[in-house]
């Protein structure tokens, strides 16, 4: 009975350890993301984008000022798609 005890215990530590990494794994994946397109495209690539226009603005511009925000927007909504089906995968789901 204890061995079976320790089995599960094993199993859940491993799955929660699984969880865990897989969160990570989307969070630095979302920050990344928003790292590219807020400070990437808005400031270092801003030179580069000076040419293409968009609203009648350039497109580094429009990244830095409306474009991260959007795309912040969005992250957060693939956060949660992406932690509602990991929770349901890892069985942690709210009923």
């Amino acid at each position: 009975m204890a061995d079976r005890t320790t089995r599960t215990a094993r199993r859940a530590d491993s799955d929660g350890a699984g969880y865990w990494k897989a969160n990570v794994r989307t969070i630095i994946g979302c920050l990344i993301i928003w790292g590219i397109v807020s400070f990437g495209f808005g400031i270092l690539l801003r030179p580069l984008l000076q040419g293409i226009t968009i609203g009648g603005t350039d497109l580094g511009f429009w990244f830095a000022q409306q474009g991260s925000i959007l795309v912040f927007i969005v992250l957060i909504f693939f956060y949660a798609w992406r932690m509602n089906k990991l929770d349901s995968q890892y069985g942690v789901d709210e009923e």
